[in-house]
């Protein structure tokens, strides 16, 4: 083994601690089954409306459950490494959520390749679509005391940097599934190939250099098949919060790996959809 790069891992370690096709060996069909399963969800509930937050090619996001009067809303920030994904391919996670009354917006953003590495044209991008959501809340039927904000993976880290900015935004809840808090290892391991990380990102776009910034409660989950360090950075996450003094909640989805527990939020009677939705004064 060569010399550690971080904590206890060499290079080749850690590579393939973030690297998270590398634990999860049916990550390609779990892929395909949210496409199909977004697919399916606009054949039975329609189409999402189609809004823009910005002027870029990709800043625009989707808006389902649209009605009449205010309601709750989920808004969730998709996975895919920062560099893949689109709104659309996650669309199947509004179906719970929109059927119990609630809105769920799913933003779109640019692949971090295309942005020269830079992670915090993202992290302005999915801020500037928070910042949408309050200022056109009325406009699209969002109750502004109760907006809950959720990510998985890459789009957890979005989620958490948005919101620890100390930009007020007034979040009643978040969501952080599987993701990564500290970015000190990132910028160590394979992924600086196409994220450019200096000092002063990692200071700034690591949210566990921010827990304090926080005020709404937080659910950290994280699937027992992860990578080793993907456990570690939601352990570590957890016990930011907690040593903040911030409402923290902890799932250890048992027997599934990254891409899996994401599935689970839809599924009804599982720990996280259960919690999700009490969360959010939909359980009944």
């Amino acid at each position: 083994m060569s010399a550690p790069v971080w904590q206890d891992l060499d290079q080749s370690a850690l590579d393939r601690a973030y690297d998270q096709t590398q634990w999860a060996p049916n990550w390609a069909q779990v892929l395909q089954r949210y496409a199909q399963r977004s697919e399916q969800l606009r054949e039975r509930l329609g189409p999402p409306v189609r809004l823009a937050y910005g002027s870029g090619a990709n800043e625009a996001l989707d808006l389902h459950g649209a009605g009449c009067g205010l309601a709750p809303v989920l808004v969730y920030v998709h996975g895919g490494a920062w560099r893949s994904g689109r709104a659309e391919d996650y669309a199947f996670l509004a179906e719970p959520f929109v059927r119990a009354g609630a809105r769920v917006i799913l933003p779109d953003f640019d692949a971090v390749q295309d942005c020269g590495g830079d992670l915090g044209v993202l992290a302005d991008q999915v801020q500037r679509a928070l910042a949408a959501v309050v200022t056109q809340a009325q406009a699209w039927g969002i109750d502004l005391t109760r907006i809950h904000l959720a990510g998985h993976s890459s789009g957890a880290h979005l989620a958490a940097v948005c919101a620890t900015a100390g930009q007020g935004l007034p979040l009643a809840s978040l969501l952080c599934c599987s993701g990564m808090y500290e970015l000190e290892p990132v910028r160590r391991s394979a992924r600086s190939r196409y994220v450019h990380l200096d000092d002063a990102a990692v200071q700034m776009l690591s949210p566990a250099r921010h827990a304090s910034a926080l005020t709404a409660p937080v659910l950290v989950a994280v699937g027992s098949c992860e990578s080793p360090q993907f456990i570690w950075q939601s352990q570590m996450w957890t016990q930011t919060l907690v040593a903040s003094g911030l409402s923290t909640s902890a799932l250890w989805a048992e027997g599934l790996n990254h891409f899996e527990i994401l599935e689970t939020l839809v599924e009804p009677g599982s720990a996280l959809a259960r919690l999700q939705l009490r969360r959010m004064g939909l359980d009944a």
